[in-house]
Order: structure tokens, then C-alpha cells, then sequence
């Protein structure tokens, strides 16, 4: 029965995945696991697949930030990190309590630090692996079986342009993005056959209240920095919203790779600063 709604799920007036699939109990809301839920596109993620109709467990660390988005969506709270074994099968638990877990979106991630290669601070590389990369690793291992329990599912990993594109000072964080671009790549292949969709996310710069001040240790005036006039980086909103869009195509459409950029930015390395003014001498 599982089987059938997925084979048909893409049979809608809306022509999008169905808010609720039929099995032999009844019928079952659509639901997905968000990490890195507490804060920026995360919980912008969480904000707006809740208003598209669907049930969400929310995964991060902070337990008020989350607490305080469940309130504020109904979405589900699981404290815990991606780094972790336990964490992890627990937030598997306390999903599939809920029933069918139909997607899991893997958001967690951080960047540390700008120093160059013949530079690095190993420390920081592991750090951002151990997150970035294993975390994605591990919660997608843990939630595959609970997928293919539903019948059919989708894998969403969040990467960024640094993962198509290097730049320098970019060093480990640019590393760990290339390796989220390969998992989500190879476990594609990897899932050739089954109703199992694996998408990459790749933004550019998206402006949020934490990530560049991480990155600088704190530092808010070199976080600031980072988007001096630029006109309208991106926004978390923006990232969630096609992250949305993506998730809730028709199951057989899967976006393989999407990247999202600001107007201003037309590469990596290639950034307008000041306004943007059409040119009036061609």
C-alpha cells in the first residue's frame, strides 16, 4: 500500500507531494526531520514546511531557542547533536513515534575560522567535518531505514556554492561542502531503484544572525564586514523557501542540484559591492 502512494503521489490537482498518504490504517501526514533547527535556515526550514502542512521534529542543540520555536509552529522539539551516536538513534525514536518519517533535511552546519591551508588549525577542520560532513553521514544512515519503512522519502542535504567553487581562506569549510556534494552525489547513485530522492541545496551568500559571527570567533565587526554593501544577500527565508519548494515537488521530480544566489554575487569570487544600477553606456 505504501508502495502505491508513492506510485501515484505525483497525481495531484496541486501537482505537488501530497500533504497526507493512505496505508492500511488510515491516512498519514507527510513528515520530515529538520537539523540545525534552532537558529537561521534551519528554523526558517521548520517555519515553513509547518505552514505548507507538514509535520516536522525539529533536531538541534539549543533547547531554548528550539523549545521556543515549537511553540511558535507546533513542530516537534529534539534536543541533541549531530555528532552524536546516541543523539541521533534517540531522535530516530522519538520520529518514527509519530509515525512515517517521509524526509529528512539535513541543515546542521558551521564554518570556523578563515585561515589559509599552510595555516590551518587542524582542530577546527575536525570540528567542521565531524558536523558538517559525518553528521550528514550519520543522520542520513540512521533515517534510511525509517524511509524506506515509509515507502518512499526524500534526502535533502544543504551545502553551498563553497562546495562547488573554491575560494581562498575558504580552507576547511570549503572542504567539507565539496564532501557533502559527494555524499549527497554517490548516495544518489547509490539509491538508483528505489522511490529515494537525494537533493543538494547549494546557496550562496545568505546573510543570518549567527553563521559569519561564528566564523569569526565572535568578532562582529568582521561578521559585518563580510556583507558590506552588498546589496540584499540572501535571507534565511529565501534558502528555506527553496528548500521547501524542492521537498515538495511530485515524488518522482527530483532536484538533483539547485544553486541559489543574491543578484549581487555572480560566483564565489565575484561579489558587487554597492548598489546595483543597470548600465546605460551599451
Amino acid at each position: 500500500m505504501q508502495r502505491e502512494a508513492w506510485q501515484g503521489s505525483h497525481v495531484t490537482t496541486s501537482q505537488t507531494t501530497p500533504l497526507s498518504t493512505s496505508s492500511a490504517t488510515g491516512t498519514e501526514r507527510l513528515r520530515a526531520v529538520v537539523t540545525g533547527a534552532s537558529s537561521g535556515i534551519g528554523a526558517a526550514t521548520v517555519r515553513h514546511l509547518r505552514a505548507a502542512g507538514w509535520d516536522v521534529v525539529a533536531f538541534a542543540r539549543r533547547a531554548a531557542l528550539l523549545d521556543a520555536l515549537a511553540v511558535e509552529t507546533g513542530a516537534h522539539p529534539v534536543v541533541g547533536d549531530v555528532t552524536s551516536d546516541d543523539d541521533v538513534a534517540h531522535l530516530v525514536r522519538e520520529a518514527e513515534a509519530r509515525g512515517p518519517v517521509h524526509a529528512v533535511l539535513n541543515i546542521a552546519g558551521f564554518a570556523s575560522g578563515t585561515d589559509p591551508i599552510d595555516a590551518s588549525d587542524l582542530d577546527r577542520w575536525r570540528a567542521m567535518f565531524e558536523t558538517n560532513v559525518l553528521g550528514t553521514v550519520r543522520v542520513t544512515k540512521a533515517f534510511l531505514p525509517a524511509i524506506r519503512r515509509a515507502g518512499f522519502g526524500t534526502v535533502l542535504v544543504l551545502t553551498s556554492t563553497a562546495g562547488h567553487d573554491a575560494y581562498a581562506g575558504g580552507s576547511g569549510y570549503v572542504a567539507t561542502k565539496h564532501a557533502q556534494a559527494a555524499v549527497a552525489e554517490t548516495l544518489r547513485l547509490e539509491l538508483n531503484g528505489e522511490p529515494i530522492r537525494v537533493l543538494e541545496i547549494a546557496p550562496g551568500m545568505v546573510r543570518t544572525e549567527g553563521f559569519s559571527l561564528t566564523r569569526f570567533d565572535g568578532d562582529q565587526a568582521r561578521a559585518d564586514a563580510v556583507y558590506d554593501g552588498v546589496e540584499a544577500p540572501l535571507t534565511a527565508d529565501d534558502v528555506a523557501d527553496v528548500v521547501t519548494f524542492a521537498v515538495t515537488r511530485p515524488q518522482h521530480v527530483a532536484i538533483d542540484t539547485l544553486v541559489l544566489r543574491p543578484v549581487a554575487q555572480s560566483s564565489t569570487t565575484l561579489l558587487a559591492r554597492g548598489p546595483l544600477v543597470t548600465r546605460t553606456d551599451r
